[in-house]
């Protein structure tokens, strides 16, 4: 370019967004070269290894507030051994961690208190009910364990 001869800093400015100024998708990539072509469908002996190497992709729909508190709900099952890991493998019990993350759920129903729909509340509080709960059930079966 001849902005480029003339410029003596030697940056260049290339505009990498995705989006036009209208928020249109771009056809062409910053750099002005079309995009790849499609990748071909993988066979089934380069679709395992794909998988093992790629990043998992998901799309479960608009993260949002249920999002969230089903994210935290279900890291202090987790913690509290009620779900077993990815493998199927026990999960052991975690205490100190879930009364944390339950801790993170009431912290996020005060500081949105009032500020959430009807049913966003009454999930808060609804999920807060039952791990509280269960908390106190896991605590209390552990603590009458003989060591």
């Amino acid at each position: 370019m001849a902005d480029e001869k003339d410029d003596p800093s030697g940056f260049k400015v290339v505009d990498r967004r995705i989006f036009d100024a209208e928020g249109t998708r771009r056809s062409v990539s910053p750099e002005g070269e079309e995009k790849p072509a499609a990748q071909p469908e993988p066979t089934p002996e380069t679709s395992a290894e794909a998988e093992a190497e790629a990043p998992y992709d998901y799309d479960e729909g608009p993260t949002n507030f249920d999002t969230l508190v089903s994210y935290l709900s279900t890291t202090a099952m987790f913690q509290l051994g009620l779900l077993p890991g990815p493998g199927g493998e026990r999960i052991p019990t975690d205490l100190v961690n879930a009364r944390r993350t339950i801790d993170l759920l009431e912290v996020l129903q005060e500081k949105t208190r009032g500020n959430l729909t009807p049913s966003e509340a009454k999930l808060l509080e609804d999920v807060l009910y039952e791990l509280r709960l269960t908390y106190v059930e896991i605590d209390k079966r552990l603590s009458q364990r003989p060591r």
